[in-house]
């Protein structure tokens, strides 16, 4: 895949739609949500019979759904046609470049720029705590900020 401009895409897409809950844009995208007990894991994306779908774990708080399923629209937008649950389990390709990726739409979705200039002052441990993201997150919707 040729090097893509993430934060453009998330900034297209919510322009489009006027949204950025991830919830809203898979609707307006015909992706299918669904939540299941997928016991350790947060979500999934893949394709069966080209329907787009996005599988949630119902056991997950209402932040980490929400941002599982910017994770997942990601994987839809970024890579509609990869399966990285088959490719790492059946594959000895690497997935972490897709999963980066899609950590990166999603934070970019979640945490606008305006957010990120309204709390310049504040360390990414503050940030963390206040958005109630993984510091590591942050760290990465920060290497994309304008």
């Amino acid at each position: 895949m040729i090097h893509i401009k993430i934060d453009e895409i998330v900034l297209k897409l919510t322009k489009k739609y006027k949204t950025s809950n991830p919830f809203e844009l898979a609707e307006h995208l015909k992706i299918s949500v669904f939540y299941e007990n997928l016991g350790t894991i947060n979500g999934y994306y893949n394709k069966p019979l080209r329907m787009k779908q996005i599988h949630i774990n119902c056991c997950l708080e209402e932040q980490e759904a929400k941002y599982t399923c910017a994770h997942e629209l990601g994987h839809a937008v970024l890579h509609p046609n990869a399966s990285t649950p088959f490719l790492r389990s059946n594959t000895m390709i690497s997935v972490e470049k897709m999963e980066t990726e899609a950590n990166t739409f999603a934070v970019n979705l979640l945490i606008p720029d305006e957010t990120i200039v309204e709390n310049a002052g504040y360390t990414t441990e503050q940030l963390s705590r206040l958005l109630g993201y993984n510091q590591k997150l942050i760290e990465l919707r920060l290497k994309t900020f304008h």
